[in-house]
């Protein structure tokens, strides 16, 4: 030890604080390059996360022992990348995330029997929305959604049970295609009993109405939609077919299609004189007699076989009534046409097709129009391929013309060597590259700072032990040597061969022990003189 502070005092007080504040640095970056290296590679666990599912999957995560870092205030979770699969597994068993509102789940720990009808109700209609809203929320855009969901009673002694009606607020990246909403409202009709599409209704965080379900009649967007499909239909098989002839990529098409979306009930009634038909045929015949009897009323009149009696039969009046209805039925033709909505006015067609290219004579690609007969043909496939009407108005204009040189782009390289064997992502590149800049400056700290300061404290031992060595030995009047005895002459000639520091730091400590003791160094000089050469 008393070498040790000896070692420490022999350093002064300035070099003994430079050393201190050196490893303190060189401690303290070492310690962060360490930490830096042995931090694991963080990753997404989570991200669109609202507080409840952050604050289970948080608690869950510190009782696993898992390091995590949280991001966008909590809404995205950050573990290491060897450990996400995993944890998403274990967390997924648990039911984590549950994602907005209260699903089915509220009735696991429900107790059915204290419990009355009303509240049942309450909850299953909690559960039908919190269920839809996680579906809703499982739909690309969306980032958040909220379910009300209106399923009235049937009031007593009525006929006609009123509709049900929903309504969905939703919080959206960009904005939702026309597809999208007509899927959600669908979704959610066919998860209500009852529950019709047009009586939904969808409003975004911005207060935007997407979908009106108050009226209860289907959207324009549907028509529109329908016509847009359409459309995108004839431009595809037109495209397909013209390309065929001047190549890939070589022509551009438009389609614009005028629907007629009125409904329209036609019923006509015809008759045919001519076409008669016999209904029902009546026939009815009466016969009466009349006599004029003038003889009495007698016995023998009234007896059989009186001969008086057939004389005055004979002399009555008889007559015979025949009437015959027939009824006919007219022949009737009863006619009903349904138009359906969505009918095809008016197709217009433009096609603007790229020339053809040939080298000239110095090799160059020039530029050449189509003939007019090769695009007569063009427009007569395309006729046919769109049903062209021209009694419906049907218009088809194409067009020659040079298109414009896209400007070139350079390809992306794919990478090569080690880097395309092994399929470094960008992640594996950054951290090689962060090691190699750590590396890097490690090695700098070591050659500018560390070996230096080494070099120093090491001159300073070898100054030491040579000026201890070189200079002779002085009395302090207290029995203690100074400096070595008298047997060091010799080796006073090294002291010369100390080259920069070490020699000055050597003369000027003999110069200092000098000025304190003349006496003694008078006394040694005058020995060194009256010695003997060896």
């Amino acid at each position: 030890m008393q070498g040790l502070f000896g070692f420490l005092r022999g350093l002064g007080a300035s070099r003994l604080m430079a050393m201190v504040a050196v490893t303190t640095a060189l401690t303290s970056f070492f310690g962060f390059v360490i930490m830096r290296v042995t931090t694991p590679q963080m990753t997404t666990l989570f991200t669109e996360l609202s507080l409840e599912d952050s604050s289970a999957i948080i608690k869950d995560l510190e009782r696993q022992a898992i390091p995590y870092e949280l991001r966008n205030d909590g809404a995205a979770i950050m573990v290491p990348k060897d450990k996400v699969t995993r944890l998403r597994m274990k967390l997924a068993e648990g039911g984590l995330p549950k994602g907005a509102g209260v699903g089915y789940e509220i009735f696991d720990k429900s107790d059915a029997l204290g419990t009355t009808s009303f509240v049942q109700n309450i909850n299953h209609l909690r559960a039908l929305e919190g269920e839809l809203a996680r579906t809703i929320h499982a739909i690309d855009r969306v980032q958040a959604a909220r379910v009300h969901l209106v399923l009235p009673e049937r009031p007593l002694f009525s006929r006609e049970a009123p509709e049900p009606s929903a309504s969905i607020v939703v919080r959206v990246r960009g904005a939702l295609e026309p597809q999208q909403i007509k899927a959600i409202r669908h979704l959610v009709a066919s998860a209500v009993n009852g529950l019709k599409p047009q009586r939904v209704s969808i409003v975004d965080e911005a207060g935007q109405l997407l979908a009106d379900g108050a009226s209860g009649e289907a959207d324009n967007s549907i028509a529109d939609e329908r016509r847009a499909g359409f459309e995108k239909r004839m431009r595809n098989q037109v495209e397909a077919i013209v390309s065929s002839v001047v190549g890939t990529g070589r022509a551009r098409v438009q389609v614009s299609a005028d629907f007629d979306y009125n409904k329209i009930t036609q019923t006509s009634d015809r008759f045919d004189p001519e076409g008669r038909v016999l209904r029902s045929s009546q026939t009815r015949e009466e016969s009466s007699a009349t006599s004029d009897n003038t003889g009495q009323v007698t016995v023998n009149n009234e007896l059989p076989g009186n001969q008086n009696r057939d004389n005055a039969s004979a002399a009555r009046d008889q007559s015979k009534k025949t009437e015959e209805t027939n009824n006919y039925e007219i022949s009737r033709t009863t006619k009903t046409e349904v138009t359906e909505a969505g009918r095809v006015n008016r197709l217009s067609v433009a096609v603007l097709v790229d020339g053809s290219y040939a080298k000239n004579d110095k090799g160059e690609m020039v530029y050449q129009e189509r003939s007019k007969e090769q695009l007569e043909r063009i427009a007569a496939l395309v006729r046919s391929s769109i049903g062209f009407d021209q009694k419906r108005g049907d218009q088809l204009e194409v067009v020659n013309l040079k298109f414009a040189e896209a400007p070139a782009v350079a390809p992306v390289a794919e990478p090569t060597g080690l880097l395309g064997m092994l399929q470094f992502t960008k992640d594996d590149v950054m951290y090689v590259i962060e090691l190699g800049v750590m590396m890097l400056l490690s090695l700098v700290v070591l050659f500018m700072v560390i070996r230096p300061l080494v070099k120093r404290i090491l001159a300073s031992e070898e100054v030491a032990s040579l000026t201890g060595d070189a200079v002779p030995a002085l009395s302090d009047g207290t029995g203690q040597n100074l400096v070595p005895g008298p047997n060091a002459t010799a080796q006073m000639i090294d002291v010369a061969q100390v080259q920069g520091q070490v020699h000055a730091q050597s003369v000027h400590r003999v110069g200092e022990l000098a000025e304190r003791n003349p006496n003694e160094t008078a006394s040694i000089v005058r020995q060194w003189l009256s010695e003997q050469p060896a």
